[in-house]
This record gives structure tokens, C-alpha cells and sequence, in this order.
């Protein structure tokens, strides 16, 4: 079961949404107990940050958490922070040792790509928690914000993407510890993109027993599958034809290089997938 989730609050339409409609419905399924909430002050766009201002922000984010405590969600602690945005929460999730931050990926001016592309994905770069990645679009007929995933029901059908080296135990460990009891059905699935052509019959056959000896570590129902081809592509088509409510990929070690990369499987299944992402990284 998830303890502690940290949500970043940016006061934008998306935060919005999530306050109103997402946290409420994710606790009311019962799969995390306490919520720990954060705003960061930007100095790349406030350097000079007056202490009034600060005050009148950690009014609005204390707001913000007797909101949700009038929805029974129990609100442990309230943030705030002056600096980068994604260091600073990324240093405050491993301070309050939280099991999961969670990113919408789209913030302060949902008509702009702005979170995407700059703190959602850099807290999936540095952070050394998992990152719940949840995606939103403006819904142009509405005028409203669009969620794309079902609050209850996210962890109901995981597709939980394994490359079976070191990081593989790592991620199922993860995903048991967290919420296992709250899974229908898990499909563990792997996308052989290595070998010579003529090794790709021996290589899915090898990486099915795998599969089948990780399937057992779990107390749900698995499915277990391997394919070929491009991995992020085969991960985000899987994830669609067996209707998985959420993609769970692991994120590579803690080198410069790697932070920035991520590894591009994980870059480019987070880019394209609008299901939600627990990017799970490989080393804490």
C-alpha cells in the first residue's frame, strides 16, 4: 500500500482539476494513506522572491490541504520551497520518504506544453522515487481540462514493462510493495529488440521462461507476452490492445549522462503514451 504521495500543487487549471476531481477519487479507492503537499517558488522567473509573497503562498497551498481534508484525505504536511522546481521536489520526496510524486504533466498554462517539457519530465530524470506520471489535454469543445485515466481504477490492470536485467526485481518489488492487493490482472511483457535476426526465435523463447519465473513472485493473476520490434512502440500498442490502465517502466542508473536520458525506451513510451507512467527508478 502507498503511505505517502507528494503532489506538487502549481495553483495552474491542471492542479485545478487533479485537487478537485483526481486525488479525490485515487484515495477513495483506498490505495494511499497520506498526502504531502508542495509548491515551489521559481527563482528562473522570481530571482528576488519577497517574504510577503512567500506568505501568501503558503496561504493558498494550506487552503489547498484543508480542501482536501474536507474530503476525508489526510493531509500530513504542507511545503513550500524557493528554487528549481524539480531539484527542490525531488530533494523534498526523498526528505519526507515518500513512496510516490505525483506529476500531471501539464501545468500552468495547460494550452502550452509547459510541464512536459520541463519539470514533470526533469522530476522523472533526477527523481529517486517513483514518479506518477498522469497526462492531460485541454478539451477545446469543454473549454475544460481532459484527464486521460481513470482515478480508481489505475492500478486495476498494469502493464509492467521489464528489460530482465538487474532493474527487473527491482520494479516488481516496487509494484508488489505499493499496490499488488489492488491489481486484477498484471502483464508482465518484454520487447526483444537485440540479437541478429535469426536469434530473435531463441531470444523470445529464452525472455518468455524469464517471464514466467517473475510471474510467480506475484500473488495476482499474470499474463505474461514477448514481442519484437521497437520497444517503446511495442510497450504503448501492448498497453492498448489489453486495455492496461497504467504502464510501469523502469528508469536507468543515477549517472549525469543517464539522468538526462533516462534511457530512451522510457523517454519516448512517457512522450507518446497518454496512459498514465509509474517510471520506476532502477537504484534509490
Amino acid at each position: 500500500m502507498i503511505q505517502r504521495i507528494l503532489f506538487p500543487v502549481d495553483f495552474s487549471m491542471v492542479s485545478e482539476h487533479a485537487i478537485g476531481n483526481c486525488i479525490p477519487k485515487f484515495f477513495s479507492s483506498g490505495v494511499a494513506e497520506e498526502l504531502v503537499l508542495i509548491h515551489i517558488i521559481d527563482t528562473t522567473a522570481l530571482p528576488n522572491v519577497m517574504d510577503e509573497y512567500r506568505k501568501e503562498v503558503r496561504n493558498k497551498l494550506e487552503k489547498v490541504a484543508e480542501e482536501f481534508r474536507d474530503m476525508g484525505i489526510n493531509v500530513t504536511k504542507t511545503i513550500v520551497r524557493v528554487g528549481t522546481p524539480a531539484i527542490e521536489i525531488s530533494k523534498v520526496a526523498d526528505e519526507e520518504n515518500v513512496d510516490i510524486i505525483f506529476m500531471p504533466s501539464k501545468g500552468e498554462n495547460v494550452l502550452r506544453h509547459m510541464i512536459i517539457g520541463t519539470t514533470a519530465s526533469n522530476v522523472a530524470r533526477i527523481a529517486r522515487k517513483p514518479v506518477l506520471l498522469v497526462k492531460y489535454e485541454w478539451d477545446k469543445a469543454k473549454k475544460s481540462v481532459k484527464c486521460f485515466w481513470d482515478a480508481r481504477r489505475v492500478f486495476e490492470r498494469p502493464l509492467i514493462a521489464l528489460g530482465l536485467g538487474t532493474c527487473s526485481g527491482h520494479i516488481i518489488d516496487v509494484v508488489k510493495v505499493l499496490f499488488e492487493d489492488y491489481i486484477k490482472t498484471a502483464t508482465l511483457f518484454h520487447v526483444v529488440d537485440y540479437g541478429k535476426h535469426d536469434e530473435i526465435e531463441s531470444n523470445v523463447k529464452k525472455a518468455m521462461e524469464q517471464l514466467e519465473c517473475l510471474a510467480k513472485q506475484f500473488k495476482c493473476d499474470c499474463d505474461i507476452e514477448v514481442s519484437a520490434g521497437v520497444a517503446s512502440d511495442e510497450i504503448i500498442q501492448e498497453a492498448v490492445v489489453r486495455g492496461s490502465t497504467i504502464i510501469v517502466i523502469g528508469k536507468k542508473g543515477r549517472s549525469k549522462i543517464k539522468e538526462l536520458l533516462m534511457g530512451s525506451t522510457a523517454e519516448s513510451v512517457i512522450r507518446k503514451s497518454v496512459l498514465p507512467i509509474l517510471l520506476v527508478p532502477c537504484t534509490y
